[in-house]
């Protein structure tokens, strides 16, 4: 399985700092003279060149100036761009309130045709009712201390998730067996989403696996992550949100997911597991 989305970020610092060192060397350039080249202190180019310090667009346009490697500049700007986006903390993304981060979603959803998810925590969005999705987000608005408009993002959250009845969409979606156990609200609440969850087995575009407790373990339960057809991961940590793209990191996310995949019951079997979970309600 892929690093915490964290580690990723500092393996693409890495790699920036390793090929920044490539054209310093190419160049015949200490670092004290690329340093007197670019107008900074020496020691700013050993912590660029050993990952210490993020470089800026600046720093890699003057590094690759100074190199004569101007031309290379634009691709290593883009890289390191993606690199200080695919990890972006919770608090920066929810500082205006839950709503726009509803929406923001809302284009990616629409153009995705296959959707992968796995989750072990709680039940995916596009299957949420409006009261677990109330109750929920209400949770992680007090948690995250963001604006209280859990009304208007569970609003925003329904109108995305209309996806799954909608056009041409396909979701095949792995859920833990102890995601059905999680009291997410009262029990009415947690009652009305199983329910809405074996509502959601008939739907043609659904495929829907449970793994159970007793399954013996082949592939570990790791955190929530949704793959966007093949091309792009969403993978969630308690402080981060972490958008993955590059092939690697996709293909090792398909990979779990087809591990768990195997692990998961279906049809009845899966069915059968979410009907004792509405049953021990009323234990």
């Amino acid at each position: 399985m892929s690093p915490h989305p964290s580690s990723s970020v500092q393996q693409a610092r890495e790699r920036l700092a390793a090929r920044l060192r490539d054209f310093r060397l190419d160049a015949g350039l200490t670092k004290r003279e690329l340093a007197v080249r670019c107008g900074w202190h020496e020691s700013k180019s050993a912590r660029i060149e050993g990952a210490k310090t993020p470089a800026s667009d600046g720093d890699i346009r003057a590094w690759c100036e100074a190199c004569d490697a101007a031309d290379r500049a634009p691709d290593l700007i883009a890289a390191n761009r993606q690199s200080a986006e695919m990890y972006v903390e919770w608090r920066r993304l929810q500082r205006t309130g839950l709503r726009r981060l509803q929406e923001s979603g809302a284009t990616l959803y629409q153009r995705t045709r296959l959707f992968r998810v796995y989750c072990s925590d709680v039940v995916p969005g596009f299957l949420q009712t409006p009261g677990y999705a109330a109750a929920l987000l209400k949770s992680i608005a007090a948690f995250r201390r963001t604006p209280d408009d859990v009304t208007e993002a569970v609003e925003a959250r329904m109108r995305r998730n209309s996806v799954i009845r909608e056009g041409d969409h396909r979701f095949a979606i792995v859920l833990e067996e102890s995601v059905l156990r999680y009291r997410i609200g009262d029990a009415d609440t947690t009652a009305a989403q199983l329910g809405h969850l074996l509502s959601a087995m008939a739907l043609p575009s659904v495929s829907l696996g449970v793994i159970p407790f007793a399954v013996e373990r082949t592939v570990w339960p790791m955190a929530t992550f949704t793959v966007f057809d093949d091309q792009r991961v969403h993978a969630d940590s308690l402080d981060a949100a972490a958008t993955l793209t590059a092939p690697g990191q996709v293909d090792a996310y398909l990979h779990a997911f087809h591990g768990l995949s195997g692990l998961a019951v279906h049809g009845a079997a899966a069915r059968g597991l979410v009907t004792h979970a509405l049953a021990a309600l009323d234990g």
